[in-house]
């Protein structure tokens, strides 16, 4: 791994832990977005893994929700863990190439469907099925992109649950994915001493601009903050589809 490319992934970390530290989330997506520029979907998850596992662990187990949350999450849980498990594959095999287009048309969806505050009722006789059905296709969005938002994300806001149990749960669902994916990424070879350096860069850079992000969360406007960084996320979307397409269609 050559200088300038540690000097990337600490910039772009320390950026998507701002995010997070002044919002409360973006950290993977951003991350995974930024680096998409410059290496594949695979090369950015074996380097956002390990900051992403950290992070989501403590958040997991900030608060007093978690039982509940199990309870009635486990569908969720279970139905995205064996979904990226069975869809590998996606990341690393014939299907790779497309895996930067895939991951820019989501970036463009999960920023319109947050801009606009899409949001739907799930009634709770229907949490467990429609969880289920939601972690199954964000399994398969994940092995393919790396990113575990949609429509997982849209789920958990529409089933009422508190704005703190709601990041603890963000928390358990993201540690659980990004589990399901560093085995994938372990079992096919990807996740070795060789992403240790990258993985530790981004792991310190992440933590930093979180704690400024959070240091200056009260002030700024986290919600001008957070739709000029939708914003951003949409530009980075469209980039990212594009010149992936014009790439494959060479």
């Amino acid at each position: 791994m050559i200088d300038s490319m540690l000097i990337l992934i600490a910039a772009v970390f320390a950026l998507a832990g701002f995010v997070k530290g002044v919002i409360g989330l973006g950290l993977p997506t951003v991350s995974m977005g930024l680096l998409a520029v410059t290496m594949t979907p695979v090369q950015a998850l074996t380097i956002v893994i390990v900051p992403a596992i950290v992070t989501n662990i403590w958040q997991t187990f900030a608060g007093p929700y978690l039982r509940d949350i199990i309870r009635r999450l486990w569908p969720l849980l279970i139905g995205t863990a064996v979904a990226i498990w069975l869809c590998g594959s996606l990341m690393t095999g014939p299907y790779a190439k497309y895996g930067s287009i895939v991951l820019g048309v989501l970036l463009v969806i999960y920023a319109i469907v947050t801009l606009v505050k899409f949001q739907f009722k799930t009634a709770p006789q229907n949490e467990k099925w429609v969880g289920g059905i939601a972690g199954v296709l964000t399994g398969v969005v994940a092995a393919a992109t790396g990113v575990q938002v949609i429509p997982s994300m849209p789920f958990m806001q529409s089933i009422g649950m508190e704005k703190n149990e709601l990041v603890q749960a963000l928390g358990l669902y993201f540690t659980v994915a990004t589990m399901a994916q560093a085995f994938n990424l372990t079992s096919a070879g990807l996740l070795t001493a060789a992403t240790a350096v990258p993985g530790i860069v981004a792991m310190i850079t992440a933590f930093a601009g979180m704690f400024i992000g959070q240091a200056v969360r009260d002030r700024m406007e986290p919600e001008q903050f957070r739709r000029w960084f939708l914003i951003a996320m949409l530009l980075l979307g469209i980039y990212l589809a594009v010149t992936a397409t014009f790439a494959v269609l060479k």
